[in-house]
């Protein structure tokens, strides 16, 4: 399944870049170049630019829907794991509670912070 929308996501992302390619600036008149008085009248009065974008904006809708069905796919698939399997031994497990045994500890309580009144920093008893 995740393969068939991705396909279709990238076939979807070349067509938006195609019709993006072919539309023109305001600028660019196709009918003045086959000597019509008005502007886009080889298209109708609405011009060329009206069923490109309509087009591109349903693509793009459905690029940003693929997009969405994809993530949803990769939330699934992505499963956290605590247990990574590794057997720690009792040896390294015993040590690191010894190594955390030494380690010098301070006393945070508020009656162990004074400040002098001569001093702004308050200091450690």
């Amino acid at each position: 399944m995740e393969q068939i929308i991705l396909a279709g996501h990238l076939l979807i992302a070349l067509a938006i870049i195609g019709l993006i390619m072919l539309q023109q600036g305001k600028g660019a008149d196709i009918g003045a170049s086959f000597g019509a008085g008005g502007s886009q009248t080889l298209f109708g009065s609405e011009g060329s630019g009206s069923v490109l974008t309509k087009a591109t904006a349903w693509l793009a809708v459905l690029f940003f829907a693929t997009s969405f069905g994809l993530a949803l796919l990769a939330n699934q698939k992505a499963v956290v794991e605590d247990d990574l399997g590794l057997v720690i031994p009792a040896a390294a497990s015993a040590a690191a509670a010894q190594a955390a045994e030494e380690l010098p500890m301070l006393d945070d309580t508020p009656e162990a912070i004074t400040a002098p009144a001569g001093d702004d920093l308050p200091q450690l008893d």
